[in-house]
């Protein structure tokens, strides 16, 4: 029951970050740069630490006690996966959403599930142990889905290029080395956590219990500020766009604090609840970010469905979405059948 419980957490915090770029379409009268440093205020500082108060008991002694050459490790990872969070949104400015979001959503699942368990030596094991070939099947299975996802969009794009007679500045030569970057970059996220454990370790000392994992982002969202502070600084200086933290235009600043707000709940909520489904995950708690990954871009797109965004599609872009999704959730029973498996 536990193990189906935690697949049920890693859902609610998936469909939290499918959801959380909505809000940014009733921003009016900000840069991106404006729009991204806000909402990033709130989910990668303000909730890790607000979150780790209230859900860690003796916060102050467990971080005394915490192995500091953990804390640097997932601070220094999650300011790389900062990098690759930038890169992600430079790269769809050349090769489109969809594209990016299947090469580097794809490449972060693949490398992100298997990188911890590669370096602490264990992988060998796992191949070897109960379930094993559910998890490499899910795995892979999760990455072809989210690739056909990917085209997908690609088509979805195209088909509303024609509607509107216009092209977009495709451009696979600049886009397609920031995609792979993003993903490689994006990955690290899921073994920041992984090296920020023993922190968790000593707040489930002091009583922590399913909610441990909330100490580590203290680490890790912080490192991921730290770098996207300085990008939206840089932006901000080249674009002088400084002064729109005060003003928006049409009395509109209050509605966009509050978007920001929500946008950095929605994303904030997928690391809370990753949180509790990954110590409910048992033997192969590393596949938690396959798990992840696979549903993010699953809810992502069924939230697209339902928002209308795919009406003006033809057929076979349809098919090709509805083929992808069916791979998606093969691979997340096969995970979750691997995951059993491994628990007998």
């Amino acid at each position: 029951m536990e193990l189906i419980n935690g697949v049920l957490f890693h859902a609610t915090g998936a469909s939290s970050a499918a959801l959380c770029y909505t809000p940014q379409k009733k921003v009016v009268g900000w840069s991106w740069q404006t729009y991204w440093l806000a909402q990033a205020f709130i989910c990668w500082l303000a909730l890790p630490v607000i979150m780790a108060f209230i859900t860690i008991p003796n916060l102050m002694t467990v971080l005394q006690e915490a192995p500091s050459a953990a804390m640097i490790k997932s601070f220094l990872l999650g300011m790389a996966y900062g990098i690759g969070g930038t890169a992600f949104g430079i790269a769809i400015r050349y090769v489109g959403f969809s594209l990016t979001y299947a090469i580097a959503v794809g490449i972060s699942c693949v490398l992100g599930t298997l990188l911890p368990p590669l370096v602490h030596g264990t992988l060998g094991d796992v191949l070897k142990s109960n379930g094993a070939a559910y998890l490499i099947i899910g795995i892979a299975l999760g990455a072809v889905g989210i690739a056909l996802c990917g085209l997908a969009g690609r088509n979805k794009e195209k088909d509303m290029e024609k509607d509107q007679n216009n092209t977009s500045a495709f451009s696979l030569a600049k886009g397609l080395p920031l995609c792979i970057l993003a993903g490689i970059l994006s990955a690290l996220y899921g073994f920041s956590l992984d090296q920020g454990q023993p922190i968790a370790d000593v707040a489930a000392k002091y009583g922590a219990a399913n909610f441990q994992g909330n100490v580590i982002y203290i680490f890790s969202n912080s490192g991921a500020f730290v770098t996207t502070l300085l990008y939206c600084f840089y932006l901000h200086n080249k674009e002088k766009t400084f002064g729109q933290y005060a003003s928006a235009g049409n009395n509109s600043l209050v509605k966009n604090y509050s978007m920001a707000i929500l946008t950095g709940c929605l994303w904030y909520g997928q690391f809370f609840f990753y949180g509790l489904g990954h110590v409910r995950m048992g033997k192969y708690q590393f596949t938690s970010w396959a798990i992840h990954m696979i549903m993010l871009v699953l809810f992502s797109s069924v939230a697209g469905l339902l928002m209308k965004e795919w009406k003006n599609c033809g057929s076979k872009t349809i098919r090709l979405l509805m083929l992808a999704l069916l791979v998606l959730i093969t691979a997340v029973l096969l995970l979750t059948y691997g995951n059993y498996l491994g628990s007998l």
